[in-house]
């Protein structure tokens, strides 16, 4: 059997679809009728019940304007978790289904366009994209109805109490008819048939039938039914139309059971969720999505049976350098791994998945008085982030977010799971804290935080008429504050017939309103203020400000350059307003480094460059352009931060000899075959 036996109930009450919910039915249907008002029933059924399917039959689409019908059904199905079909009846199918899959298909591009005999769009916004693609059931037993659902629809539903065996094989002889004339296969459309409660087994399978709704008002159990459920299927099935979609050089059909039904390829609904990052488009052929260790190791063999395939490894998205997606490759996503637990409450002990975000880290120990540096944006994941480094609002105070990993679960090239800490392969642990991407897939981080009460947020605007001298004011004042400060500073090209601004944004580690002020006084004069804001805050509003939850829609292919530096000199800062003057760059940021984070000596891990003071970032879109503007400021340079590169020609650049030269003995160790290639590269020591 094509698809997996499944059974649903027809239910009219919250009652009715939790008792089937109970007894291990598969899914729920509410008959469209005037005497019900169908969305409002399966919204309370999806709020009262956790894994059940939802469907809504009968819906008349002469009722209903089919653009409205979609987006209505896409919340529906994001609010119950991926979990609606729709059955639709009524006249003109073909076209109302069209622009239902429209909508819902916001993942291509462009407005929808319909301009059909019976239903014009001339344009319509599409969206939002459903938890799950919708199934469509079509009804109707005569020639036309049955040769639409073969050539369009993913399921046909017939009443047996109003069709016989002879019209029901008729039926199905037809629909596989017209599939094969679209080109679709006839497995494609599933076969739903009501039923009352009293067939056996042996009747059910003579149907041909693939679910079956019982119709009796109460739901039966299904004890007489239970060996047909128990029959194996499919983990997923994918129509021709997805797999014409498939990439070369990749084995779909390998791929195990355990990752089938969360994979995602390139034909899929999903695919607009995983194929780009924060700000790079991609167009992976594969994306794993594994939601335990144990599938980690399996996504690993898909990755080491591929050997010549891109490969890319993702925790929550984000990605700026690039690395987390790519074009026609396999990529591993970590997002499902998103836990965040409280360990041990006396020592501040936590333990968070990789493809959790900082925002939902900060959420989550936020009410217990604690916080954890990690950059400056929630939406970033903590996967990649925290084998990097770490820059975030508290480094000057706290350190680096690497600073307070006390442990990591990895898995390394070969499958093989360990755990790493100061006590336990301390040389995995070494490596992990800034070059972790090159020795293995970490699963889960625990983390010793901090108590941080509420802080104070600065936003200031100041004049940037001349560049050169705000960084080298800036500069000075940032190294000469208390290390409760912590910031960075923001500058575009500048813009002919403009004033020049330069944004400076910094968190105090202090909740007493006084001193915050005395603490940012300094950094406030380094030039005219044109625009100021100063709230005392949690740590988590500041974290999460302009975060969300949404998947990432980067479409584009920016150039991101990175340096450590340890002070802004004059001569730097002459070349940054030359860099400026360019317009080779949109973007130049610099963050502040120093303070605790040059606390920890140079070899204790794996980012190394502890002495600097300040991150500096640019981003651009030509890569030319940038390289030759980036070339004046490089030899003011001493490393750089992995996660903003985009760039990197050398590993030289990014680690001192003997921090590389271990890095590289132990690549041999754990990576021979330099499985994890595609990252800032570290190559396995010659033996």
């Amino acid at each position: 059997m094509t698809h997996r036996l499944r059974f649903g109930a027809l239910v009219t009450s919250v009652a009715g679809a939790r008792r089937a919910e109970e007894l291990g039915y598969d899914l729920v249907a509410v008959p469209d009728t005037p005497d019900t008002d169908t969305w409002t029933l399966l919204a309370w059924i999806a709020g009262h019940t956790e894994r059940i399917g939802l469907a809504a039959t009968g819906l008349d689409v002469a009722q209903r304007e089919p653009a409205v019908l979609a987006r209505a059904a896409a919340s529906l199905d994001l609010l119950s978790g991926g979990r609606l079909d729709l059955a639709l009846t009524g006249d003109h199918l073909g076209e109302v289904t069209a622009i239902v899959r429209g909508v819902l298909d916001a993942g291509v591009p462009g407005p929808l366009r319909h301009l059909g005999a019976h239903h014009r769009v001339p344009k319509a916004q599409r969206g939002p994209l459903p938890a799950h693609r919708i199934p469509i059931w079509l009804t109707g037993a005569d020639p036309d109805s049955l040769r639409l659902a073969g050539s369009t629809a993913d399921a046909w539903v017939a009443d047996l109490a109003l069709i016989d065996a002879a019209e029901l094989a008729a039926a199905y002889k037809m629909i596989d008819e017209a599939a094969a004339e679209a080109g679709r296969e006839p497995e494609e459309i599933r076969r739903i048939l009501i039923i009352g409660p009293g067939l056996g087994p042996d009747e059910l399978l003579a149907l041909g039938a693939d679910t079956f709704l019982v119709d009796a008002g109460d739901p039966p159990p299904l004890t007489p039914w239970q060996t047909l459920r128990e029959a194996p299927g499919p983990a997923v099935f994918r129509p021709a139309s997805v797999r014409a979609k498939r990439r070369p050089g990749i084995d779909y059909d390998a791929i195990p059971a355990s990752l089938a039904g969360t994979a995602v390829e390139p034909g899929d609904l999903d695919y607009a969720r995983v194929r780009s990052t924060y700000m790079r488009g991609g167009s992976p052929g594969l994306v794993l999505r594994p939601r335990t260790t144990a599938e980690v190791v399996d996504a690993l063999a898909v990755v080491r049976a591929h050997p010549g395939v891109p490969f890319g490894l993702r925790s929550a998205g984000h990605g700026v350098s690039g690395r987390s997606t790519n074009d026609g490759g396999i990529v591993i996503s970590l997002a499902a791994m998103n836990t965040v637990e409280i360990l041990d409450k006396s020592r501040r002990l936590i333990r968070v998945g990789p493809g959790a975000r900082w925002m939902d880290v900060a959420r989550a120990i936020g009410p217990h008085g604690w916080a954890l540096s990690s950059g400056d944006y929630g939406g970033v994941g903590v996967g990649g982030l925290a084998t990097a480094g770490g820059v975030g609002w508290l480094a000057r105070k706290h350190g680096l977010t690497i600073d307070h990993l006390h442990a990591v679960e990895v898995v390394l090239a070969d499958g093989t799971v360990v755990r790493a800490s100061a006590g336990e392969n301390t040389d995995l642990f070494w490596a992990v804290r800034g070059a972790g991407a090159n020795f293995g897939v970490v699963t889960s981080f625990e983390f010793e935080v901090y108590e941080v009460g509420d802080v104070g947020f600065a936003q200031l605007v100041v004049a940037a008429d001349d560049p050169a001298d705000l960084l080298v004011k800036w500069g000075r004042a940032i190294e000469a504050a208390p290390r409760d400060v912590s910031g960075q500073l923001i500058m575009g090209p500048p813009r002919p017939g403009q004033p020049a601004f330069a944004q400076l944004m910094a968190v105090v580690d202090n909740d007493d309103p006084e001193t915050i002020i005395d603490q940012l006084q300094p950094i406030a004069a380094v030039a005219p203020l044109y625009q100021q804001q100063v709230t005392l805050t949690p740590y988590t509003a500041v974290i999460s400000n302009a975060a969300d939850g949404g998947y990432h829609q980067g479409a584009g292919e920016p150039i991101s350059r990175s340096g450590l530096i340890e002070h802004l000199t004059p001569a730097f800062a002459r070349a940054v307003a030359e860099l400026l003057d360019s317009g080779a760059v949109h973007w130049f940021q610099i963050r502040t480094v120093g303070g605790a984070v040059a606390d920890v000596p140079a070899g204790e891990t794996a980012y190394a460059h502890r002495d600097a003071n300040f991150s500096v970032i640019v981003m651009g879109a030509d890569k030319q352009r940038v390289d030759a503007a980036w070339a004046g400021l490089q030899p003011h340079f001493q490393g750089l931060y992995l996660s903003f590169e985009t760039g990197l020609s050398s590993v030289e650049d990014a680690f001192p000899p003997a921090t590389l030269a271990r890095l590289r003995d132990l690549k041999h160790r754990y990576d021979p075959d330099n499985l994890f290639r595609d990252n800032f590269n570290i190559k396995a020591a010659t033996r």
